[in-house]
């Protein structure tokens, strides 16, 4: 008995390894710009080198030191890394960097112009109000032998009326009608809001009238436009007006105890 139980405990302890999970992939669409568009893969998890070359391209203070980065660790990245370390630098709303990667890629032997990384950058400097850089990228992208599609002109509709220019929205707008792209629920929704912030009644008529040619339910469509937009003002409102209620309680309180001192 002594040895069987000696034996028993000296044999080794088998282990099955499970077949490795096979990575899943996600596709990455940019907020509420929807749409057709050229899906632009990414990985679920960023890896280790694109994670790094984030950081060091964050902690480069110096022109020097962010080429001293550049060659030693954005060079040396994967076709899928380095469009992952772009994504990720658009997020942390890096702007000066986010511009350099995006030349950077499009020096690369492997680059192809890809309306959605234009679409991108059109969105980016177009929230920061720098129209004459969502200018040349427009530009530039005919350049590169690509036709601007829904989102794009949509982005450039949004830039411009950021910006107040009203007449070059419009204008967008009809040269994206005549090109062949049709209007998404989300360029009707940027013209309508913004036109009628603006104090454009008749040109937010102009695109209402418009709408049954490009949405199924236009009732539906347009209430859900005002609704929301008008949410927004009413807490706006509420939030201002709970701010002079407050500003009024305060200087009460203090007569008050001014005149019992």
């Amino acid at each position: 008995m002594a040895m069987e139980f000696s034996l028993r405990f000296q044999l080794p302890q088998l282990r099955f390894h499970q077949n490795p999970r096979k990575p899943q992939f996600r596709k990455i669409v940019c907020g509420l710009r929807g749409g057709t568009r050229k899906p632009l893969w990414r990985s679920r998890v960023l890896s280790t080198e694109a994670i790094q070359a984030v950081q060091s391209l964050k902690l480069a203070k110096s022109s020097m030191k962010l080429e001293e980065v550049f060659s030693s660790k954005v060079s040396r990245l994967l076709k899928s890394d380095l469009l992952d370390t772009l994504a990720e630098l658009q997020r942390q709303r890096e702007f000066e960097l986010t511009l350099k990667v995006f030349e950077f890629i499009r020096k690369e032997v492997w680059y192809k112009p890809d309306l959605s990384l234009y679409s991108d950058m059109i969105m980016m400097v177009g929230k920061r109000k720098l129209i004459e850089t969502a200018e040349i990228f427009f530009s530039e992208l005919k350049e590169e032998g690509l036709e601007p599609d829904t989102r794009v002109y949509t982005e450039m509709i949004g830039a411009y009326l950021q910006v107040g220019m009203t007449e070059k929205a419009m204008e967008t707008y009809g040269l994206m009608k005549v090109s062949g792209c049709v209007p998404d629920e989300l360029t009707l929704t940027i013209l309508i809001r913004n036109l009628e912030k603006a104090g454009e009644e008749e040109l937010a008529k102009r695109v209402k009238k418009e709408i049954e040619k490009y949405v199924d339910s236009p009732r539906k469509f347009l209430a859900e436009v005002e609704k929301k937009y008008y949410q927004k003002d009413d807490r706006s409102t509420l939030f201002d007006s709970s701010q002079n209620f407050t500003k009024i309680a305060t200087l009460l309180l203090k007569n008050i105890c001014d005149t019992k001192r």
